[in-house]
């Protein structure tokens, strides 16, 4: 059985995950009843409330075939806030009104006396394995998995990773992170995705054309999936910093083998933990942030767990089967097969 690589030479935080990241956390609610193979995943930058102490991140869309909500507000303001929810394409309006439901609970003067909030949702199309049409999520999926936050979470075909495809494979959710050394400290970069994208001869691991040997004689498919992509950091980034870290994503998701094709939606986020922008203040205390000149070694961190939490995904998923008995076979079942 082929073991998974370690990409790059930065070493892993101590979980391999995103929540290496002190404050982050990641929670799913998975639906696995016949046609129906899809979830939720949430995530929260920290463990306050989102709304009156917001997150700074910048967004970058890569190939920008996607329903996502609140990705212009992120763009224009650069913070977060609400935890980031992952799910399926038509379940975006669902999870945002659950999302939007959850602030005013915390904060009743919300759309009143004070603004509206941004809700911030996710997508991925899994209608090869799930009935879509079904609208199967609602909101009280949104609640289970924010309510499932925690460090340790699992991965693969699990939340909103449970019907996606990934080179014609299961993909799903996966994880990893990196530590990186700048200017004397040593700041952790995580990554989060949830791949559901790739045709199976482009499939590439750690430089090596596998999907090519597994791909056989079979009929090539078009480009029709997406991937969803965080990145979490905990040195000290502005928005405009932040843009720039999650454009490095690009580069991990380019090494499996992903030319970003016409039917894919490629869209990455990176925020920082190092500080949050209070809501009502009218001054912001920020940390010194790094000097751009100095970010090198991030984007590396950036590029490498972007990479290393695509090929998480693919090893963590087992097979599924779903709508009309389509099936998508793990990539160790393809590997075990073919020795």
């Amino acid at each position: 059985m082929m073991q998974v690589p370690h990409i790059g030479r930065l070493r892993a935080g101590a979980r391999g995950s995103i929540t290496d990241v002190a404050g982050v956390s990641v929670g799913h609610c998975t639906l696995d009843q016949g046609a129906i193979q899809t979830g939720v995943t949430v995530l929260r930058t920290h463990p306050g409330d989102p709304y009156r102490a917001k997150t700074p991140a910048g967004v970058c869309v890569i190939n920008g075939f996607g329903k996502s909500i609140g990705l212009v507000q992120v763009e224009e303001l650069g913070v977060l806030e609400t935890p980031i929810a992952l799910t399926n394409t038509f379940g975006v309006g669902t999870v945002a009104n659950a999302q939007i439901r959850a602030a005013i609970r915390a904060n009743p003067r919300i759309g009143r006396e004070e603004p509206s909030v941004n809700p911030l949702v996710l997508e991925c199309n899994d209608s090869y394995l799930n009935d879509l049409q079904a609208l199967a999520v609602d909101e009280a999926h949104y609640g289970s998995a924010l309510d499932a936050c925690s460090a340790t979470f699992e991965r693969g075909a699990v939340g909103a990773g449970r019907g996606m495809s990934c080179f014609e494979l299961k993909g799903g959710i996966g994880t990893a992170s990196r530590v990186a050394r700048v200017e004397a400290s040593d700041y952790t970069t995580g990554a989060l995705v949830l791949a559901n994208f790739g045709r199976l001869p482009q499939l590439t691991i750690d430089g090596v054309a596998l999907g090519r040997e597994l791909h056989g004689d079979a009929k090539a498919q078009p480009e029709q999936g997406s991937i969803i992509m965080l990145v979490a950091t905990d040195a000290p980034l502005d928005a405009r910093q932040l843009r720039r870290l999650a454009q490095r994503a690009a580069a991990g998701l380019a090494r499996t083998g992903s030319v970003y094709g016409h039917g894919s939606g490629d869209i990455a986020l990176a925020f920082s933990t190092a500080y949050t922008v209070p809501h009502d203040a009218a001054y912001v205390n920020v940390p010194p942030l790094l000097a751009d000149a100095a970010l090198d070694p991030l984007f590396q961190a950036a590029a490498d767990s972007i990479e290393q939490a695509i090929l998480d995904a693919l090893f963590s998923a087992q097979t599924v089967t779903g709508r009309d008995g389509h099936r998508r076979v793990s990539l160790n079942e393809a590997l075990q097969a073919r020795s």
